[in-house]
């Protein structure tokens, strides 16, 4: 084959197939063989060799280690195949031709360069070659910061170092008053089973639940000395408890039912199965963890440049200038309008939320590619009075010609005007510098529907890289001054600021601060309250440090002798618990020092706490004005302190990656996390193969499925699984949804995909170290998971407030993770069926299955035979009671009987959360609308145990749901403060202040417990009163189903 021939797009899917491959030596002689897809890139490597003794040159050559292959890689950029242990179908060339050439550098560091490239998807050479200096900087200051914080973690003792490997994984509480049976059994003794590593001999004991694991040690190693008899005595602080075939670990001072392992054995009946671990088995894990960060170090360290010495320079201070600030708006470039209108530039001085003056209008030009405007933009502001984070909003838009507007009413004329594109830039550089000089700013398309807004300041800072198609506007900014302008420093502020008095206050104003303070829906303040406020700041900082973000949103921005008062008194400012300081990472609260303070508030959460809130701080990093801040810095210090947030806080910056606007910072950010965690990269790349092999099966069956019938489909999937490649890729890795459980063997013969458009795939693993089910993992590609990923979290943390409040409902927040572009995976909950499929299976026909109200208690009588059916009963009761509210607090829409499911054991929960927050599918003209929770009758026969006159239990389960209400609404404003900060996902049901109010009524904030009882308890008997209607919407939904 010629050199040069493109391989299709197709030929590495199957990997296996002989693929002739040509090759270019050093010396210049060219070989032509053919290799297999599956030959990893060393195996071609020592074949190329071979082949090569008996050409000409070949004494030429070095030792093979000195030599890399060169190729073009699918993506059409040219690639150093460093990592030799990947396949060639791996590696997937554009064309069959492999370059050998001379390797050049430091192999440890280029080798990992090359791994953090694949596993992040972008290439970190990308980051050099922009030549920005913010990059540069913050990528030297993250490296180094994240490098050391991997140093000081080698030098942990064991007992510290699992703590960061292995996270406990515990329940809120070590006991809980509302769980059927449980009580019973946690004053019961614990019957586990002690194994000692490198020993099949095993021993069974028992313990008290409310002992802690150092007490079960004492026991396991006295039984053993009792049994062989050793030479010395052992000491049980040497020693860890690991679950069996799981990497988790049992150890600290909590008691043992407080572990979830131990948990949820003792829910469902199960012995725990623990090996004792020594601690020379962990010193040596964290030996090998530590080797190659100590090699990359070393050769770091020995290649320093030292500083350079800074340069003195005279500068400005900002806030003597009282010149007004102005723009040059100079051209457009790539500008796409129809003709017969006129192109208009629209521009606007933001600090977050806040306008700070006058929005700028440009005149009009005709439409055409590169618009020409040439003018000076002056606004209503003084160069003194820019706040340090003001934000430069543009937005480009076509209008029709006056002479040519049809007559007719101001509202269609608004409508002529059509928005093209936007951009943000800051006014000041991440070195506190005035902006000077020319700028293009590459736009964002703005959405063709959207009348509201021209201007969008929630938006990114960044401008759009395909600079190739997006129109572009270029700027210039004017020198206000000869030398450089800077914005004070705190000292400065500090020196600036004349003490403020307390203002003496009126009774009447002192009530009217409280008012503001207390009331949770204070949202529009009027001209009064903002005076009162303000001038009774202090006040609110001594009796009400908790309402800051009231007066943060009052002040006037684009007053710098405001501000400085504001960042003055932000100084002496009391700590807030995190749910208030949550709040304040909103984009309305873009002050450095704000954001300063709120990182200091939120050090003192917990791990556990941190993990809960991850996904909203993972996208609040949006709102980030620059690379280097203190969220980021905060993140990624918890992160290589704790694998498991490190794990979840990679796989959130991931999933976004091809996201153009958070693309640099979110790719900056998993670099820096890499650097600092070598060895977790490991097991990422590992997971990373085995979600890219996913995909490809996916596409392969929605492919086939298209050809052939079900049973041809899934008999060629489970065929392609069995494939070398696809077997070794899919089996030995740490699930993504839960990095302690080992997804140790594919079983392909188990595997299926599922009915729905995406063809999801139904991936089964078995563990032969644990007892137990396999486990199931659902692949899905084609569906955005955020939104699911965003409920459970809610359900989950609703489960933890109640099991602190010592109501344990038996809620199911089964794991859920979005890893890439609408791809992502979802935890199977084993024996479980949906209440479709209980009720179809026990009825005749599709139309009469929803109304047969004896199927569920039928089916969990099969399921649960003599005493084991009031248990179950139980477990209904208090997980219905649980999802009801959950649901109704939510406004979880489009529930019916295929995603709401059961476990054999009587647990029901709901699945698949398309639409949320009031945003009901709209059926027979009805949106919108607050419809109360699912409850119906074959929900309350379950609950009655099957008896109409058993009111007793319904009672009880009526104050299980009012219980649960009532503790939400006491945490409501957590709610509303993550609900708040997720709108910087983008989810289109979470964009508005409207959705967020429907947060606000369903938990009644700002109402008294009891209004708030009184409301819930009116749905409560709407729901069950009108149980009918959700009887016919499921009746409709399963014979559609049955028909298609």
């Amino acid at each position: 084959m010629a050199p040069g021939v493109y391989c299709l797009p197709n030929m590495w899917e199957g990997g296996v197939q002989q693929v002739k491959m040509d090759f270019l030596l050093p010396t210049g002689i060219y070989l032509s063989f053919g290799v297999s897809g599956n030959d990893t890139i060393g195996a071609i490597k020592k074949t190329l060799w071979r082949n090569a003794k008996n050409e000409p040159l070949f004494f030429a050559l070095s030792d093979p280690d000195a030599y890399v292959f060169t190729c073009i890689n699918h993506t059409a950029e040219q690639e150093e195949l460093e990592d030799e242990q990947r396949r060639l179908c791996d590696v997937r060339p554009m064309m069959p031709i492999l370059r050998l050439v001379a390797r050049e550098g430091d192999r440890v560091e280029k080798l990992i360069t090359s791994q953090i490239s694949l596993l992040i998807g972008k290439g970190v050479h990308e980051f050099d070659t922009m030549k920005n200096h913010e990059v540069n900087e913050f990528r030297t200051k993250m490296r180094t910061f994240c490098e050391e914080l991997a140093m000081d973690r080698q030098r942990l003792p064991w007992q510290k170092w699992i703590e960061y490997s292995f996270p406990c994984d515990l329940e809120p509480c070590a006991l809980l008053s509302h769980s059927g049976n449980l009580r019973n059994r946690a004053s019961k003794k614990i019957i586990v089973n002690v194994k000692f590593e490198a020993s099949d001999e095993s021993f069974t004991l028992q313990v008290e639940p409310q002992e802690v694991p150092l007490t079960l040690m004492k026991s396991a190693l006295k039984k053993k000395a009792t049994v062989f008899r050793p030479m010395k005595q052992e000491k049980p602080e040497d020693y860890a408890l690991q679950v069996n075939g799981r990497w988790e670990f049992i150890y600290g001072n909590f008691p043992l039912c407080q572990f979830k392992y131990i948990f949820n054995c003792l829910h469902s009946g199960v012995t725990p199965h623990l090996t004792m671990v020594h601690y020379s088995t962990i010193t040596k894990y964290q030996e090998e963890q530590g080797g190659i960060s100590r090699e990359i170090s070393k050769n770091r360290s020995s290649s320093k440049p030292p500083p350079l010495p800074l340069k003195k320079q005279t500068m400005s201070s900002l806030w003597s200038i009282q010149d007004a600030f102005s723009i040059h708006l100079m051209h457009g470039s790539r500008v796409n309008a129809d003709e017969g209108m006129k192109l208009v530039v629209q521009a606007g001085l933001f600090h977050g939320s806040e306008l700070l003056c006058k929005v700028v209008t440009s005149s009009e030009v005709n439409v055409c590619s590169e618009p020409v405007w040439d003018q000076k933009l002056e606004f209503d502001i003084n160069v003194c009075d820019l706040p340090r984070m003001t934000r430069l909003c543009f937005a480009l838009y076509a209008v029709i010609e006056k002479s040519k507007k049809p007559r007719s009413t101001k509202k269609k004329n608004k409508k002529a005007d059509c928005p093209l594109s936007w951009v943000n830039t800051m006014v000041f550089d991440y070195k506190d510098q005035l902006k000077t000089g020319e700028y293009y700013l590459s736009t964002w398309p703005s959405v063709p529907d959207d009348k509201t807004d021209l201007l969008n300041p929630m938006g990114t800072v960044e401008i759009n890289p395909n600079t190739d198609s997006a129109a572009g506007l270029l700027i210039r900014f004017q020198n206000v001054r000869p030398h450089p302008i800077y914005y004070p420093s705190l000292d400065k502020i500090n020196d600036f600021m004349i003490n403020g008095k307390k203002s003496v206050a009126t009774k009447e104003e002192h009530l009217k601060v409280s008012e503001i303070v207390e009331n949770k829906n204070y949202t529009e303040f009027f001209e009064d309250d903002k005076e009162i406020l303000w001038k009774l700041r202090y006040e609110v900082r001594e009796k009400y440090s908790e309402s800051l973000s009231k007066l943060l949103l009052i002040t006037k921005w684009n007053k710098h002798e405001d501000v400085a008062q504001m960042v003055s008194l932000l100084q002496k400012w009391p700590d807030l618990p995190a749910l208030h300081a949550l709040e304040l990472l909103d984009y309305s609260f873009p002050d450095r020092n704000v954001r300063s303070f709120t990182i200091r508030c939120l050090r003192k959460l917990s791990d556990d706490e941190l993990f809960q809130y991850l996904l909203q701080l993972v996208q609040v990093l949006k709102y980030e004005s620059y690379l280097d801040c203190d969220l980021t810095k905060f993140l990624l210090e918890r992160a290589l302190s704790n694998k498991k947030i490190g794990h979840f806080l990679f796989w959130h910056l991931r999933s976004e990656m091809h996201v153009p606007s958070v693309n640099l910072r979110f790719g900056l950010i998993l670099e820096a996390y890499c650097r600092g965690s070598i060895y977790h990269m490991k097991t990422l790349m590992k997971q990373n193969e085995a979600l890219n092999k996913m995909k490809s099966l996916n596409d392969f069956v929605k492919s086939a499925s298209q050809k052939g019938t079900r049973t041809q489909t899934t008999g060629e999937m489970k065929k392609c699984i069995k494939q070398e490649t696809f077997m070794e890729a899919l089996s030995d890795l740490l699930s993504p949804l839960n990095p302690s459980l080992i997804l140790s063997e594919i079983c392909p013969d188990r595997c299926k995909y599922m009915d729905s458009k995406m063809k999801p795939l139904w991936l089964v693993y078995k563990n032969e170290k644990v007892q137990g089910d396999p486990l199931g993992i659902i692949f899905k590609n084609g569906d955005d998971l955020r939104q699911d990923m965003l409920t459970l979290q809610m359900i989950q943390l609703m489960e933890i407030l109640w099991k602190k409040e010592g109501l344990d409902l038996r809620m199911i927040p089964y794991g859920c993770l979005s890893t890439g572009n609408k791809t992502g995976l979802i935890e199977v909950v084993k024996n479980s069926d949906t209440i479709a499929n209980i009720q179809r299976n026990n009825s005749n026909s599709a139309a009469t299955a929803a109304f047969n109200k004896d199927a569920l208690l039928n089916w969990l009588k099969s399921k649960n035979p003599g005493d084991k059916l009031e248990q179950a009963i139980e477990e209904f009761t208090l997980s219905c009671a649980g999802y009801c509210v959950a649901t109704y607090v939510l406004g979880i829409g489009d529930r019916h009987s295929d995603n709401i499911m059961i476990r054999e054991n009587g647990q029901l929960f709901h699945i698949d959360f398309g639409h949320f927050l009031g945003n009901f599918k709209s059926k027979f003209g009805i949106n919108r609308e607050r419809v109360p929770f699912i409850l119906t009758y074959d929900f309350v026969h379950v609950i009655q145990q099957g008896r109409t006159n058993n009111s007793e239990k319904f009672e009880r389960f009526r104050e299980y749901c009012e219980q649960a209400y009532k503790i939400l609404c006491r945490n409501g404003t957590l709610f509303v403060n993550l609900f708040a900060l997720m709108r910087a996902a983008g989810l289109p049901e979470l964009s508005s202040s409207k959705d967020i109010q429907y947060l606000k009524d369903s938990l009644a904030l700002g109402k008294s417990e009891e209004e708030a009882l009184k409301n819930f308890k009116v749905k409560f008997n709407e729901a069950l009163r009108e149980s009918w209607k959700t009887k016919v919407n499921w009746m409709v939904h399963s014979v559609s189903k049955d028909n298609r």
